[in-house]
């Protein structure tokens, strides 16, 4: 890899080698916030994945009509993420952040009153639409507070909600389930997300809008990076290599993030025969060690170039470490049969997972001006739930057909070689584009 090709902000002399002064502490505040909208995201993304033995029951569904849920959840949220980077580079983080979660709330709570496959579909793919917002706002959101030297670690910190909603996740829904109904479930979880629009409404503001923010770490946070230019067409960006850097690595290994989400409870179910209200354990344990990976992922890189590596070398070095990490798992369904070896390999490989997420979202950033941050995300964001789609179909067909989760796991197990050779070949610098 090119460690030579470093960003003209990893060059200024406000990059220095030393540890980051203490100069303020709203940005991580900032970040806590981004942390908890991305927690109760995924909260409400994945109530439906531990209702659904409830609800198959219910309503008769097979392996593909719950596959046809996942899809119209990620067709609308292809739309969402593409529509919404694009609406945030316009109107900042701020409202279109409250945008989406407004849209999303109010589509999870309606599932609460679906009573059909099509009102299921329907309340999903609203869900989905909404929830494309929350990855290019937050990632505007640490771009507009972060200095390029912490926005990897600022990443890892805020994309860890994930594993926390998914850790939330199996302790809400099941307990509210068995008590108050399936209906509650969504209304629970849902609810959550109310409170924290009404703090973020509150809270947040861009760096030089905010009065929490000192002089000095205002000073720190604008310390490198690039001088502002003016919006960017959004089909100017198409045919930008940089662009398909990210998009590219988002359409390889989104995918496999998005089964682990929707059918890990049913892989648990059905392989080691558990109960709905016992599947929690192993779903704990594995997102519980994946949120150390995702905030190691991001300080291992920022520790490098806090030492002086490249941008460039410190962000891939990270990734292929990742992609080694995440080989076993395609094993594991062929060679080990017991249930806690299976979870803590699923684990390593989930963690490995956030680790590569939270320097590959750093691509946009690193590669592009502000003002066409949320563009990219939303682009590359679209790739990936496109990548998804095509996992919803995949796994769908092969548990229909050929009732084995083996494949699916050896495409999980090897796709991110193939993510990081591509991102190396389309950007082999790393560094801010020169074709805008």
């Amino acid at each position: 890899m090119n460690s030579s090709g470093t960003n003209a902000a990893s060059q200024s002399p406000a990059n220095t080698n030393s540890p980051a002064p203490r100069v303020g502490w709203t940005r991580w505040v900032v970040c806590g916030f981004l942390f908890a909208a991305t927690a109760l995201n995924y909260v409400d993304r994945q109530t439906i994945s531990f209702l659904k033995p409830v609800l198959s029951k219910q309503y008769g569904w097979d392996q593909q009509d719950y596959a046809n849920i996942v899809m119209f959840f990620m067709i609308a949220y292809a739309i969402g993420y593409v529509g919404f980077g694009r609406l945030i580079d316009r109107i900042g983080a701020k409202l279109g952040y409250s945008i989406a979660v407004v849209i999303w709330t109010i589509a999870h709570l309606s599932c609460a009153m679906m009573g059909s496959l099509t009102g299921f579909k329907i309340g999903q793919a609203a869900l989905g639409l909404g929830q494309g917002g929350n990855f290019p706002a937050a990632l505007k959101a640490v771009a507009e507070w972060f200095p390029q030297r912490e926005r990897a670690l600022a990443n890892g910190i805020f994309n860890a909600g994930t594993n926390i909603g998914a850790i939330l996740t199996p302790l809400i829904v099941p307990f509210v389930m068995l008590r108050y109904g399936w209906q509650a479930a969504f209304v629970a979880t849902g609810s959550l997300s109310v409170v924290w629009l009404i703090l973020w409404t509150l809270f947040y503001g861009r760096p030089r809008e905010s009065k929490k923010v000192s002089a000095a770490e205002l000073a720190y946070i604008e310390s490198d990076q690039a001088p502002p230019v003016k919006r960017v067409p959004w089909l100017k960006l198409i045919f930008v290599k940089e662009t398909w850097a990210f998009a590219v690595g988002k359409f390889l290994t989104d995918p496999v993030w998005w089964f682990y989400l929707f059918w890990l409870p049913t892989f648990f179910v059905e392989t080691y025969h558990l109960k709905v209200e016992v599947i929690a354990a192993p779903i704990i344990v594995i997102y519980i060690i994946s949120d150390v990976g995702s905030i190691i992922g991001g300080w291992i890189s920022s520790a490098m170039i806090a030492r002086g590596a490249s941008v460039n070398l410190a962000r891939k070095l990270t990734m292929l470490l990742c992609a080694c990490c995440v080989l076993p798992v395609a094993f594991a369904t062929n060679f080990v049969h017991d249930l806690w070896a299976t979870t803590v390999i699923i684990g390593i490989a989930a963690a490995a997972h956030q680790a590569f997420s939270a320097n590959l979202y750093t691509v946009p950033s690193d590669t592009f001006p502000q003002a066409a941050v949320g563009s990219v995300s939303g682009i590359g964001g679209t790739a990936g739930a496109i990548g998804g789609i095509i996992m919803a179909l995949g796994v769908g067909k092969a548990l229909q057909d050929l009732h084995t989760y083996t494949p699916i796991f050896i495409v999980a197990g090897s796709i991110y070689f193939v993510a990081v050779l591509l991102i190396h070949w389309l950007s082999p610098g790393l560094s801010q584009t020169k074709a805008l």
